[in-house]
């Protein structure tokens, strides 16, 4: 049974930054969405609400990292890059703030519809120079995600994981690394964010089928260790499957993908996740299941690579989560 984790980023983030003035909590009038509230009542000399003024905010992010600050920016994920996406670049990225931005609602897992899912963020922050990409995928990432971002010396995006977050790792971030969940040496699966639990709920299944999974999970996406990569795929025989919260233009996919092709590498890979399109509202199961992001969906992503199926039904695969929806637990966070 997975441990699930209450509200994990208000305590972490708590305990982090309280007493150390260097740290400064910056929200734009999403206070309690990002589960900040409880640092804003307890700790006010460290908080600054900057209104719902996204521009403002990355603005003068850069000039409290200037002063000697390290400001943690505070926002859904779509509000901090979309459209504050020149002050993000001239006064955080080209002078390499140690702006901490803490990108909250990462893909499909609000139901609020394009307007809150952001769903091309990594393929932006690749292709920004001095930028660190983190993302969390349980609640012991989301937990070490604030002393991970806060090692780099410059700015850092983060997508963050919030409300109920299931404990699949027992230790923290180590940026640059990455996980491996599963040995195997037929089909290399690499995932990041809520794809990895997914992917750990086929492998099962999937093993039970003849089949041997070697599994990733990636925190790090940006600096990317490729060769630690290279390596994981020279041991497997049939190829790579990438599975991630993202359009597959620009994220995970995109990122193996280039390491492969660089290196020569002549083995096959699928990258599932969204297929330029954007997400309609509704549950987290329900997009994943529409959208080709869960675990029945890496199945089939199998099936593709080996060519035969596998007879795996979603009644084989470990238990899903049913989560409440946020936007009917509270109006204001979709």
């Amino acid at each position: 049974m997975v441990e699930m984790v209450s509200r994990p980023y208000a305590s972490a983030f708590e305990k982090f930054a309280a007493g150390n003035p260097d740290i400064l909590c910056l929200s734009a009038d999403l206070t309690s969405s990002c589960e900040i509230d409880g640092f804003r009542d307890r700790h006010p000399d460290q908080f600054l609400s900057m209104g719902m003024a996204e521009q403002n905010m990355m603005s003068f992010a850069g000039g409290l990292g200037l002063a000697g600050f390290r400001p943690f920016i505070h926002t859904f994920g779509v509000f901090m890059y979309r459209r504050p996406y020149d002050q993000l670049m001239a006064s955080i990225a080209y002078p390499r703030r140690k702006v901490r931005m803490m990108a909250f609602l990462p893909g499909v897992t609000t139901p609020g519809g394009m307007t809150h899912q952001s769903i091309e963020d990594i393929s932006v922050m690749r292709s920004i120079p001095n930028m660190t990409i983190l993302e969390t995928g349980d609640a012991t990432e989301v937990e070490s995600i604030c002393e991970a971002a806060d090692s780099i010396d410059g700015p850092v995006w983060c997508r963050v994981l919030r409300g109920s977050v299931p404990r699949l790792f027992n230790t923290p971030i180590k940026v640059g690394e990455m996980r491996e969940l599963s040995a195997g040496d037929d089909i290399l699966v690499v995932t990041s964010g809520i794809c990895t639990e997914e992917a750990m709920r086929a492998r099962a299944a999937l093993k039970k089928a003849g089949l041997s999974i070697r599994h990733l999970h990636l925190h790090t996406i940006k600096p990317f260790d490729s060769k630690a990569l290279l390596d994981q795929i020279a041991s497997v025989k049939h190829g790579v499957i990438t599975l991630e919260n993202h359009v597959t233009e620009g994220g995970v996919g995109s990122l193996v993908a280039e390491t492969m092709a660089d290196a020569g590498v002549g083995k096959r890979l699928i990258r599932l996740g969204l297929k330029d399109t954007y997400a309609h509202g509704g549950s987290r199961p329900y997009l994943m299941r529409y959208y080709g992001l869960d675990a029945l969906a890496l199945v089939r992503g199998v099936e593709d690579l080996v060519g035969q199926a596998v007879d795996i039904t979603e009644n084989d695969l470990d238990a899903a989560r049913v989560d409440d929806v946020h936007s009917l637990v509270k109006a204001e966070a979709l």
